[in-house]
């Protein structure tokens, strides 16, 4: 290595390690810019988002269902064709959606309002009977009847609190609005920017491939395309997959639920679906509401739903769930839950939906590094385990053999 390069080099490292002091000295400082950063850019990262999510159901239209459409002069319409009736499908999915919750749940608020009060009318009666049937709970309802509360001081508190909340509603509501304003206008710029990526995405394509390749090596370059495009088909097929799960998931549901007589089969088939787009801990969630809707109706069915979700939710994760959706990412089961553990605890639900195909791509990335560098190094290690050899000594083997011979 000559002297300029090695002067070079160490210039770099130098001022690599100064950035790296620096960012520690003032770390806050950093932070603060990184998120004023992601909040100036975070309308056209949710465009971008929106722009692979509706890419899927657009390709599949303009691939599969305007195949026929071969006219290169027509082109752009045909993309903006697939487009539009990809919006289309997504508005109809949402309105179907409401039509079947929104009347079932206007009805099951109503029901609830007057199944509360009952249920918890009879759960005194019961708390009575029980208190006459074992007289040692006597004294603790009666230390219970004893407490005292000084109605006074809970008149004063409350009426300070409205008194100094009622001079904090004008500016919370203006605040409210402000933020109401810029939610929609970001969601304006993020749904522009989703539609022009999904117009000249050929075209953006071509664009980053130049840039790569003007600023990284060849070998460098041939690496980023690899890794990039493992996770755009990763990602896809996580999405697909995990819409096909929730969808036949809360079919499911709806159908037993119909079988059993229970109450709200529509309901709780459809938000254990949505609930179910959440990984692994999304079920569980629709699970524990619909059990408590149906448990105000009568227990014995809330028991029944429970033993149901657990059997479908075996099912589901032994035989539905590893075909739709554990094969398209690759990735095992125990690093499914990590990744939705580190995922969850940093970004929430969008952390579970993110860190599990990109926990694909970095297994399958390091799977196939390993394997390079223990082949080259002459090591090949079997995956199944080999059977014991038998124990039989050769010799008398051979007699037995001779002897039949």
């Amino acid at each position: 290595m000559d002297d300029k390069k090695l002067f070079r080099m160490i210039c770099k490292l130098i001022l690599f390690a100064g950035a790296i002091i620096l960012g520690v000295m003032y770390s806050k400082e950093v932070l603060n810019a990184g998120k004023l950063l992601l909040g100036m850019l975070s309308p056209f990262l949710v465009g971008a988002a929106t722009a692979f999510v509706l890419n899927l159901p657009t390709r599949f239209i303009e691939q599969k269902l305007l195949a026929k459409w071969r006219n290169p002069k027509s082109a752009g319409l045909k993309r903006g064709v697939s487009i539009v009736l990809a919006l289309l499908f997504l508005v109809a999915v949402i309105v179907f959606a409401a039509l079947m919750v929104i009347p079932q749940l206007t009805k099951t608020l109503m029901e609830l309002g007057s199944v509360i009060p009952a249920f918890f009318r009879d759960l005194i009666t019961k708390l009575e009977v029980m208190a006459k049937e074992y007289p040692e709970w006597k004294d603790a309802f009666a230390a219970l009847e004893e407490l005292s509360i000084d109605w006074s001081s809970v008149i004063s508190y409350v009426t300070g609190f409205l008194k100094d909340g009622l001079g904090n509603v004008l500016s919370s509501t203006v605040g409210f609005a402000g933020s109401v304003a810029g939610a929609l206008f970001d969601g304006v710029i993020a749904f522009v920017f989703a539609i022009y990526i999904l117009c000249g995405k050929e075209k953006l394509a071509i664009q980053a491939k130049k840039l790569l390749h003007a600023y990284l090596s060849e070998k460098s370059y041939e690496k980023t395309l690899k890794v990039l495009t493992l996770c755009n088909h990763n990602f896809a097929k996580f999405i697909s997959g995990q819409c096909l799960e929730a969808i036949i998931l809360g079919t499911m549901f709806v159908i037993c639920m119909t079988i059993f007589g229970m109450p709200y089969a529509v309901l709780v088939g459809v938000l254990i679906a949505f609930t179910a787009l959440i990984p692994i801990v999304g079920a569980f969630i629709g699970c524990a509401v619909g059990a408590f809707l149906i448990l105000m109706v009568s227990p014995v069915k809330a028991l029944i739903f429970i033993i149901m979700f657990l059997v479908l939710q075996q099912l589901e994760g032994n035989l539905i769930y590893p075909r739709v959706v554990g094969n398209s990412v690759g990735l095992p089961a125990i690093w499914v839950l990590v990744a939705v553990s580190v995922g969850g605890s940093m970004f929430g639900v969008v952390g579970m939906l993110v860190f599990i195909p990109l926990m694909s791509t970095l297994y399958a990335l390091l799977k196939e590094n390993v394997a390079n560098r223990n082949r080259k190094k002459g090591f090949v290690l079997q995956e199944t385990i080999a059977e014991p050899e038998s124990k039989t000594p050769k010799k008398k083997t051979q007699k037995k053999e001779n002897k039949r011979k």
